[in-house]
């Protein structure tokens, strides 16, 4: 499966044409064997196969970076399992709240509860961003 069709390519490039904004992640890559994953939100206009975003190898320590595109599409994991891209992803929040939220579950996390309080904190420190959707209700504490 090809990591970054064209449809997402071409938001990634538009968002690394702008590198001030905090983006909402376009596209989930995961080891299907493994705990890494990767939210990411641009690639580099000058260098298509550098992509940003927020990466968790699975160590309990998430952090933004830069990953190489080539590099993910290379690699073979246990039962012969490359990384996939999670069909299903829909960012909702700028990368900024799955950065926090992350911090706080020492994994990159879609937990809604999570996430929510994460906008809220970033909200309250340094301002609503204007990229920033309304925030989901927090989740039933009885489930």
């Amino acid at each position: 499966m090809r990591l970054d069709p064209d449809d997402l390519r071409a938001r990634l490039l538009a968002n690394g044409a702008n590198r001030d904004a905090d983006h909402v992640p376009v596209l989930k890559l995961f080891d299907p064997t493994g705990a890494a994953t990767w939210l990411i939100t641009e690639m580099d206009p000058e260098e298509p196969d550098i992509l940003f975003g927020l990466c968790d190898l699975g160590m309990g320590f998430p952090e933004l970076g830069s990953v190489s595109l080539a590099e993910l599409e290379s690699v073979t994991g246990r039962l012969g399992l490359g990384i996939e891209r999670d069909l299903d992803f829909a960012g909702r929040f700028p990368l900024s709240v799955y950065a926090e939220a992350a911090c706080v579950a020492q994994r990159i996390t879609e937990d809604e509860h999570l996430l929510a309080q994460a906008a809220a904190t970033l909200s309250r420190t340094f301002g609503s961003p204007s990229s920033n959707p309304e925030l989901p209700p927090a989740a039933d504490p009885k489930r």
